[in-house]
């Protein structure tokens, strides 16, 4: 099973505006993607509230995964999202 292990560097970590954002993209892909931390079991990335769950902060790291056809493309996109400061990229969302 592809996965990515990613710094969050969101300066709120995967917190309100930025769950929101990721979870929103997550839930665009093509394929079902988990995403965990150390310690804590997968839950699924198009999940606001199970994102919310982890309590990611910024720095964080986290594992995306995702089985089928378009893993690694989904990943891609995904782990490129959590690599942006989504609070500052998107300040008004």
């Amino acid at each position: 099973m592809p996965a990515r292990t990613v710094e969050v560097a969101s300066a709120s970590g995967l917190h309100a505006r930025p769950a929101a954002l990721f979870s929103q993209a997550a839930s665009e892909q093509s394929v079902l993607v988990t995403i965990e931390t150390a310690g804590a079991a997968p839950v699924r990335a198009s999940s606001i509230l199970m994102l919310l769950t982890l309590n990611v902060d910024h720095g964080d790291e986290v594992t995306l995964r995702a089985e089928g056809e378009g893993a690694e493309e989904a990943l891609d996109a995904l782990a490129a999202l959590l690599e942006k400061d989504l609070d500052e990229e998107f300040p008004d969302r």
